[in-house]
């Protein structure tokens, strides 16, 4: 491969790495915000529902052009097996190997996501909960691979960890939305 078309691939590699790691963000906490117990009620969720499905297959395929060149760059040795099989990489084996789980995961999440209404909810739900590991692993899977001389793609990755990191804070610290109707108005919860 000529230096020059390798070079495009390094480039492309690292946008769609950060472009699919701000992407998987604004749809982990899209999920979080509607799978939780502040959920929004009527219009919004279809809304918040709709939007993290959809951003959700879009960063799927930022995620499949940051994979496939970053192994074609030829810069550094990342094999294909090494897409699936976590810690193979001759290249950063710990590194690349959180992407790999990280990818593993989302492939798992999205395969029973369009899968959702023909499986059990009970199969559904525990494997959509690991988008709580696969967030974070993909998350610091950027961040240490990140160029050490262009530090914004630290800096986004940082934004990405706090931005999601708040989204869970806000989640388990919510009460029940049927607590708060009736504080407002001045229930009691057997009334």
């Amino acid at each position: 491969m000529s230096p020059a078309v390798s070079e495009v691939f390094w480039f492309v590699s690292r946008a769609s790495g950060v472009t699919a790691s701000v992407l998987l963000t604004v749809t982990f906490i899209l999920g979080v915000v509607t799978s939780g117990r502040r959920r929004p009620a009527g219009i919004g969720t279809t809304v918040v529902t709709g939007l993290h499905r959809n951003l959700a297959l879009g960063m799927m395929l930022f995620v499949l052009v940051h994979i496939v060149t970053a192994v074609l760059e030829g810069y550094v040795d990342i094999g294909w097996v090494s897409v699936v099989v976590p810690f193979t990489s001759g290249y950063e084996r710990a590194w690349i190997g959180l992407g790999t789980v990280a990818f593993d995961l989302l492939v798992a999440v999205t395969l029973t996501s369009v899968l959702r209404h023909r499986i059990p909810e009970r199969w559904w739900g525990p494997v959509h909960a690991l988008s709580y590991v696969l967030w974070p692993a993909a998350i610091v899977h950027g961040i240490t691979m990140g160029t050490g001389s262009a530090w914004i793609l630290r800096a986004v990755g940082v934004a990405c960890l706090a931005a999601g990191a708040a989204a869970i804070a806000y989640r388990l610290t919510g009460r029940q939305p049927d607590e708060t109707r009736r504080d407002e108005i001045g229930q009691q919860p057997w009334r």
